[in-house]
This record gives C-alpha cells, structure tokens and sequence, in this order.
C-alpha cells in the first residue's frame, strides 16, 4: 500500500510539473519578441502538444515515458534560459504619453524633477503633451496621499502615491507598465517580460484628473486616503521620497521589467516602504491592491476618528469635480477638509 500511495504521489508530482511548465513555456514563447506572430504560435502549440504527449505517456505509456520527459525538460529549459535573456530597453518606440522618463537631482533638501507630466487632455486618447520641471524642498513635505483608482470591482486598484509640499504644490507619481505604439496592456503579458517599468511623475491634474475626468470605457472611481501625519510620519515621508527619486533615477539609466505580481503599482509601492522602520508586512491586501487602504486602516496608518466605510464615503473624490473643468484649482478642490 505504502509503495502505491508513493507511486501515486510521485506521478502527481509530475503530472503537476508538466502542467505548470508546459503553460509557462507556451505562454513565454507565444509572448516572446519574434518579428513572426505565426512563428511564435507555432512553436507554443508544438510545446503545449508535447507537454500533453509526455502527460499521456506518463498516465499511459511507460515504454515512452522516461523519452518525452526528457525531451519536455531539455526543451523547457532551453525555453527558460532563452527568456531570462530577454532584456528591457529604454529606447523602444513608445505611447506618447509613456515616451519621456523622469529624473531628478539632489541638492540638499532641494530636489529638482524633471519631465514632470501635465498633459491636457480632449478625451482619453486625445492630448497636448506637455512637460515641466520644477524644484521641491524636501523640508516642505508635510505627508503622503494614496489614491485608490477603480474599475473592475472591489479586488484590484491602481494605487497612486502624492506627495505633498504644502500650498497646493503636489508630486504624483503612477507606477505603470510602459506601453510600446499600439500596444494594450494585458495581465498575462505582464507574467512575461513584455513591459518595461516606468514611474509616471506627474502633475495631479494629469494622472489624476485623467482618471476623474476622462476615463470611461470602463469609468473610474477615484479614492483619496491621507495617510497620519506626525513628526515621524513626515520624517518618514521624506525618506520614502527619497527611496522614489533614487528608483526614478535608476530607471532612467537602467530600464527594468513590469511584472503584473512582483513588479506593479501596488507591490513596487510595499517595497519602497521598506526603508522606513515599522513598515508593514506583506498581506494578501497588498496582493489584493482593492484592499489596500482597508489594511492601511486597520493598521493605524490612515484617520482612526472615522469608522472605514465612513472614511471611504469620504475619500470618494469623483463628485467633487465632475461639475468642474480641470484647472489651477483641481489640487485643492480634491481636498475638502477631513
């Protein structure tokens, strides 16, 4: 019995490991960077259909076994070694709005960024670019907002982070997969070195009033959350800007890949954090970006003086600008006191 129960443990070993390895391998060349579509397809099909020859065989055929395991290994590696070869660039052709990357410079407690964004937009596909550069006092910042952007449920988010240096002066910065001309974003892709990262350093009536105002296939609901504010948190806040500034500069001489788990708006955001004591541990929140400003209330790090639905009610920030045209005042119209 023992020798049975450990035959059967050992084929669904197998059986796993062929499954999990024939879908990577299909999907990774099927995404990969050939020229030919047809190529790429061609060659993910024959994967998948000796994966399932070898799945047969292992069920079925132990005269076959031992050879199509082989030759499934030998081929996945190859596979394997091939992708982790693939390299980002920084001088592909771009989406217009993905097609200049910030950067900054350090001066003591002055920062300059350059190519800020602050494009005005007709609708979500029409738009003047437009870039800025601008100094910020380190000093000045007074603390950190999250906005929680919504469109398909209450389980995914796209968290954006605002830096705030007092009289209506913002830093928002969107961390994104950076889009080739004509290229859509898909969550598979993601899985596959298929973007490069880029942080979108932008000015709110861009990046966030782009998400109020002009996003509508599906339309977005935009949350505002204000994270506590203390002589820590604000010491805090400065070391985590600084943490941004050196993995913008990074990017701008060193591009790097998107990955849709361990590369993303949420998860990019959770490590920054890192280098601040007392930061929070991972949580399937985190994964789950949704429900993000959730963990963060019940962690203490957002207005305890509010229960959570009611603290929600009140970060919803599409009614008070759906009347109002973008402009100068977009920033503290956003900001009705808590």
């Amino acid at each position: 019995m023992l020798i049975n129960m450990g035959r059967f443990f050992k084929k669904s070993f197998f059986v796993l490991w062929l499954i999990g390895s024939t879908t990577w391998a299909s999907l990774a060349v099927n995404f990969g960077d050939s020229n030919s579509s047809t190529v790429q397809l061609t060659i993910a099909l024959s994967i998948a259909l000796i994966g399932l020859l070898t799945m047969v065989a292992l069920l079925f055929s132990p005269a076959l076994r031992k050879q199509l395991l082989m030759i499934h290994t030998v081929i996945f590696f190859i596979v394997l070694l091939w992708w982790l070869n693939i390299q980002p660039a920084n001088d592909r052709l771009w989406q217009a709005d993905a097609s200049k990357l910030a950067h900054a410079s350090v001066e003591g407690s002055l920062v300059t960024v350059h190519n800020i964004r602050n494009f005005s937009y007709q609708s979500e596909f029409e738009y003047q670019p437009n870039y800025y550069d601008k100094t910020f006092d380190l000093d000045k910042l007074e603390g950190i907002d999250l906005f929680a952007v919504y469109w398909m449920g209450p389980a995914i988010a796209h968290i954006i982070m605002s830096f705030d240096f007092g009289e209506n002066n913002h830093l928002a910065v969107s961390i994104e997969a950076r889009k080739e001309a004509g290229e859509g974003y898909s969550t598979i892709k993601g899985f596959f070195r298929q973007y490069e990262l880029i942080y979108i350093v932008a000015d709110e009536r861009d990046v966030i009033g782009l998400r109020t105002h002009y996003r509508k296939d599906p339309p977005e609901q935009v949350y505002r959350y204000r994270l506590n504010g203390s002589k820590v948190a604000k010491e805090n806040a400065k070391r985590l800007f600084l943490e941004y500034i050196d993995s913008i500069n990074t990017l701008y001489k060193e591009p790097a890949f998107y990955n849709t788990i361990m590369a993303n708006c949420t998860s990019v955001i959770w490590m920054h954090t890192r280098v601040n004591p007392g930061h929070l541990p991972l949580s399937w929140k985190v994964l789950l970006s949704g429900y993000l400003p959730e963990y963060l209330y019940e962690s203490g790090r957002l207005n305890q003086q509010l229960s959570f639905t009611d603290l929600r009610n009140k970060a919803y920030i599409n009614p008070l600008v759906e009347d109002h045209k973008i402009s100068a005042l977009f920033s503290s119209t956003i900001r009705p006191s808590l």
